[in-house]
């Protein structure tokens, strides 16, 4: 059974930093394309950053340059650093993979900046 845990969301200014971090467990971690998705009120989930097996690495255009998605093998976690944070990235943050035909997701963890 796969199992996705976030945790790292809280409140911060303007211009400040957070790190989410997702523990998984119930799949061969070292192997998967892993993504972090975003939800802010009112709006569609969005993919905010993809790191997959071999390092390679996709961003959403408006947060490039702020945030970076990594990955510990050994403790089958993923982490995104987010940096020069602003109010819109205000929204609930997911990580995710694709497991056969859909799509797991964590429970999500709150990020509010304030302005």
């Amino acid at each position: 059974q796969v199992q996705l845990v976030e945790s790292g969301g809280g409140l911060v200014q303007t211009g400040g930093s957070l790190k989410l971090t997702c523990v998984a467990s119930g799949l061969n971690f070292e192997y998967r394309t892993m993504d972090w998705y975003r939800q802010a009120p009112g709006k569609m989930r969005e993919k905010v950053a993809t790191l997959m097996a071999d390092g390679e690495t996709h961003y959403l255009d408006v947060v490039k340059g702020r945030f970076t998605i990594s990955k510990d093998n050994a403790k089958t976690t993923l982490y995104l650093q987010m940096n020069n944070l602003k109010p819109e990235d205000t929204a609930i943050y997911y990580c995710a993979t694709l497991w056969g035909n859909m799509v797991q997701w964590g429970q999500g963890t709150h990020v509010t900046v304030s302005s």
